[in-house]
This record gives structure tokens, sequence and C-alpha cells, in this order.
């Protein structure tokens, strides 16, 4: 008997994964595989929240095989863990409809995260579907359908997910105890700048790198990156602090001597941004050199993206058929159709035999 705790989390399957996926959420994935049952989402169905359009659908079967084939790479075992395609799972849109009743309009409209994603999609208070308001209840529903107890996210989905222990609670309370109080854990380093150095990473706001770019894209975007404005030659000091380059190196340059070395020398004017962005472009190609290596493998590998998906949503529907089956036993939904339906055999088999 699997008696580990259960975790989910999920991306919504817009195009392939970058740096700040990693961080944020895929290498507490691939950590935590082995001590979790884990349950990775891809979201198609949040994907319709602020992408209602025919684009948006007719992409989805690219963007999905690219974004699983990120997962592999990034090392996310099948064997091990379940990769599931959320609108393939008919009790999550059952969870939903019930979960809709357990929270209210103003609590919902209160959370800014909503708001920041109807300003990315341009969505005044007019045009803001139901759908995108409902956000983070169709996510209690991805969470507790598994009945996870950990919840990997970054940090700008902390909030949606306090909506999904408000509303296991909640349920708990009216109904039985059917669902844990699921957990949040969020990256080490939760929200990763951009190249750009102005908001966070994001493929809709072009200041990527995504996990599978070449070593010469790489390069090519840390030569852009943004560094300190007030620094226009190398001989003058420089502010190490909130300087984008710096900040990646601190992620992912595991030579910490040079890392420290590049700071005070930046510091004193003694460093261009030339040399520190040329250790920085080495130290990011030689930690995605084994996911790019990982990635061609698979890719090789004929139908091994699609069977991943097809057998790990044939298991996220055995697991959702039996909390499905729980929710409507504590609510008494389950009765009223047994006693009906026994009923009705019953007088057809009366019926049959006169």
């Amino acid at each position: 008997m699997n008696d580990k705790k259960r975790l989910l989390t999920g991306d919504r399957p817009t195009g392939k994964l970058h740096l700040g996926h990693y961080v944020g959420s895929l290498t507490n994935r691939v950590q935590l595989q082995d001590e979790y049952e884990c349950y990775f989402l891809i979201a198609d169905l949040h994907m319709l929240t602020t992408k209602p359009d025919k684009d948006a659908i007719f992409a989805l079967r690219t963007n999905t095989y690219e974004m699983v084939l990120d997962y592999l790479a990034a090392g996310i075992d099948p064997a091990k863990s379940t990769i599931f395609l959320q609108s393939s799972v008919h009790a999550v849109y059952e969870m939903n409809l019930f979960f809709e009743m357990l929270v209210t309009l103003p609590r919902l409209s209160r959370l800014p995260s909503i708001k920041e994603m109807a300003r990315a999609a341009h969505l005044d208070d007019e045009a803001l579907p139901f759908g995108l308001v409902g956000y983070p209840v169709l996510q209690a529903a991805d969470i507790l359908m598994p009945r996870a107890h950990l919840v990997p996210v970054g940090k700008d989905n902390e909030s949606h997910v306090e909506i999904s222990r408000e509303i296991s609670r909640r349920f708990n309370r009216m109904y039985d105890e059917v669902f844990p109080i699921p957990d949040v854990l969020i990256g080490d380093v939760p929200s990763l700048v951009g190249t750009d150095g102005q908001s966070k990473m994001s493929k809709s706001l072009d200041n990527a790198i995504f996990l599978s770019d070449d070593a010469k894209t790489v390069a090519n975007k840390v030569r852009r990156m943004y560094t300190d404005p007030k620094r226009v030659r190398a001989d003058i000091p420089g502010t190490v602090e909130g300087n984008p380059v710096f900040i990646y190196h601190d992620v992912f340059n595991p030579n910490r001597s040079e890392v420290e070395d590049l700071k005070e020398r930046y510091r004193q004017g003694r460093v261009g941004d030339v040399e520190v962005k040329e250790k920085l472009t080495t130290a990011l190609n030689q930690f995605l050199d084994p996911l790019r290596d990982r990635r061609a493998h698979f890719q090789s590998q004929s139908g091994m993206v699609e069977e991943a998906i097809y057998d790990g949503t044939k298991r996220a529907n055995e697991i959702g058929d039996e909390t499905l089956m729980m929710m409507k036993k504590a609510m008494g939904l389950t009765g009223v159709w047994n006693r009906v339906s026994r009923k009705a055999r019953a007088r057809k088999k009366t019926r049959a035999l006169d």
C-alpha cells in the first residue's frame, strides 16, 4: 500500500519553460518525486481563462508536447510521477462546480493576482470573464482532485492555494473530513527577474531564457541583459544588489569564489560588464547542458511524451473518480441516486415478469 503523501502542481501549456519555471517550481518537483506521490498538471483549462481563442487552442498540441519535454529534460520521471491533461479528467469539472458553492465573489475579487492577470491579458472590468475570476476555484479542484498535501508554486500563486485551503476546510466542516489542508512550498528563488531587469521572467514579455535555448542563444540574451544603468564605464564602481546579472550568478553559478571575486571587483570599478556577462554565459550553459542532452534524448523517442501523458491521465482519472465518490457520499448525493436507481430497476424487473 502506498502511504506517501501527495503533491500537485502544474503549468499552463503556453509554450516552452524557462529558467524562472525551473527555480520557482521545477527543481522542487524533481527533488520531491521520490518522497511524494506526485501529480503534475497540464493546465489547458486554465489557459482558456485568458486566451479563449482559436489560435491558442490550435497551438495547444505543440505547446503541450514542448512543455512535457521540458519536464522530462528537467528530471521528472513519468515512472515515478503522474503527468496528466487537466481537460481530460472529468472529476475536475464536477469538483469545480461543487467548490463554487463554497466561496464568495468578494473573496475572489480581493485577490490581487486576478487583477494582475486581467491587466496582462488587457481585460478591463467589462471584459473580465467569469472563468478568470473563478480561476482559483478551478485551481482548488486541481489541487484537491488527488487530495494533495503539498503544492509547490511560484510566489504569485501562493494566494490561490490559500483559496484551496479555505475550500477544503469549509467542505470538511460542512460535510465530512475528505480533504487534507494543502501546504504551500515556495522555491528558493520565489520570482526570477527577467533579462530586462524590469519584471519577472515571462514568455509574453520576451525577457526569458528557455531551458531549451542553445548555447549561442543564451550568449546573445545574456549580452543584452540589463545591468547597473549608472555605470557607463568599467572603471566606475557599480551596484551588485538588485543587478540582474549578479542575481543570475548567485542562482546558477556554482563557483562561489568566482562570483564573490566578480562582485568585489564590480563594486570597486575593476571589472567590466563584458567579463561578468561572459562568465555568466559559461555558468548558464554548463547548467543547461545536461537538460539539453536529456531533451534531445527524449525527443528522439517517438511517442514517449504522448505515452507519458496518456498513462498519467488514466491514473489521474482513477484517483479523481475516487475523490468524487468520497465527496458525493459526504454530501449525501449518492444516497438519492442509489435509492432511485434501486427502485427503478426493481420496478422494471417486476414489469418484465408480468
